[in-house]
């Protein structure tokens, strides 16, 4: 749960999020292309943030990435993105 928690809190900083969840889902992705015995692999991340006003889906999802670029390259491998402006996110 060590990398569910820095991309929490990575995107939380980079994107000043109202609201990041993180679910770890690489239990189901295992013996798939990136899988790693130890896990933190494939995410489920939702984030609502200003930031995100105004973008595409496209860029929403590029800064995600590039806000986490240093985890790709520790053994992040996939993640399932829903990014929300605040007023998108509904109640």
């Amino acid at each position: 749960m060590e990398r569910a928690r820095r991309i929490r809190d990575i995107l939380k900083t980079a994107l000043e999020a109202e609201a990041v969840e993180v679910v770890d889902e690489s239990a189901r992705h295992a013996g798939h292309a990136g899988a790693r015995p130890g896990g933190e692999t494939h995410y489920r991340v939702r984030v609502i943030a200003a930031a995100f006003r105004g973008r595409s889906p496209i860029e929403r999802h590029q800064m995600v990435y590039a806000a986490l670029a240093g985890e790709f390259g520790t053994g992040l491998h996939a993640l399932a993105l829903a990014t929300l402006a605040p007023e998108e996110a509904g109640g």
